[in-house]
């Protein structure tokens, strides 16, 4: 049987369920018209009718019962697997936009904002290469970028500053700019000039060569520091973060410019904005603010 009708489905299981279809119209947004033409429908579609109508009360046929659970099931499978891909169904959700380090570094004040406003949902989206093309719709799009390259679409959200981590076993021995170097670095792919601009502020040199290790994200960055892999930079607000966690970590030397900020991207103006979008996106000031 080909090109059954969703809302037909929906509609039956809803009508089987609630025993009725004033009760379903009710439930689906629809008129009970609506519902009995559907249901009907589906009837001379399968060839079979599915209830037995009496003047008060509705029952379902001995095939009608047959067919119910089969329809449920594929009801139930369909929506695990489209809140599993897409997440739940949720009046004023916002999408938000960020690379893992950052989101990790607002989870502990998430819970903050949802007690605030227990009626937005949140839906977070990982962003490791800002380069990648990405046709979502992101509500609050936030990026790291060169000081240099700021243009009218950018808001600022806060400058940014390097440190160099090392784990339990190493960091102890850390005394001087000489001792760090002698530990092997771990390289975070898309930050290819933060050990360079760490060093040159010592007037150091940093050897590419004896990188061995090399990852995507701040985050798995920490994680092997945190193993005793070696030395790395990270953005300090990160840093910090995977401390206050307790992750094994430890900073090693002090903060360095990294020329570089996190920034809001302005979407379309000429958009209205919605209200969710506005308040996660006062909150997320606030934060940035604080810890600044």
């Amino acid at each position: 049987m080909q090109h059954l009708n969703l809302n037909w489905l929906r509609t039956f299981e809803a009508v089987a369920r609630l025993s009725g279809f004033t009760a379903a119209s009710k439930e689906l947004g629809l008129t009970q018209t609506a519902v009995s033409l559907q249901i009907k429908a589906l009837e001379t579609k399968l060839g079979n009718d599915l209830f037995i109508r009496r003047a008060k009360t509705i029952r379902l046929t001995e095939i009608g019962k047959a067919y119910l659970p089969s329809v449920r099931d594929t009801l139930e499978i369909l929506t695990l697997s489209t809140n599993g891909l897409f997440g739940p169904d949720l009046k004023n959700t916002i999408v938000v936009r960020a690379s893992m380090a950052l989101t990790m570094w607002l989870a502990p004040k998430i819970g903050d904002f949802q007690r605030l406003n227990p009626e937005i949902g949140l839906k977070f989206v990982t962003a490791i290469w800002q380069e990648t093309i990405d046709t979502q719709n992101v509500d609050a799009d936030i990026i790291l970028a060169p000081n240099t390259h700021t243009t009218a679409n950018l808001e600022k959200l806060s400058d940014e500053f390097i440190v160099p981590i090392c784990g339990p076993s190493t960091s102890k021995d850390i005394r001087s700019i000489d001792d760090l170097a002698r530990i092997n670095p771990i390289h975070i792919l898309g930050f290819d000039d933060h050990w360079s601009r760490y060093m040159a502020n010592f007037g150091l040199q940093h050897d590419v060569k004896s990188t061995r290790l090399m990852v995507d994200t701040s985050v798995a960055a920490c994680e092997l520091v945190a193993s005793d892999l070696g030395r790395a930079v990270v953005i300090e607000r990160f840093a910090r973060n995977a401390i206050e966690a307790g992750q094994h970590i430890s900073i090693v030397g002090d903060r360095m410019p990294l020329g570089q900020s996190h920034y809001l991207i302005r979407k379309d103006t000429t958009k209205e904005i919605q209200p969710a979008t506005l308040a996660f996106k006062e909150w997320l000031r606030a934060q940035f603010l604080k810890q600044g």
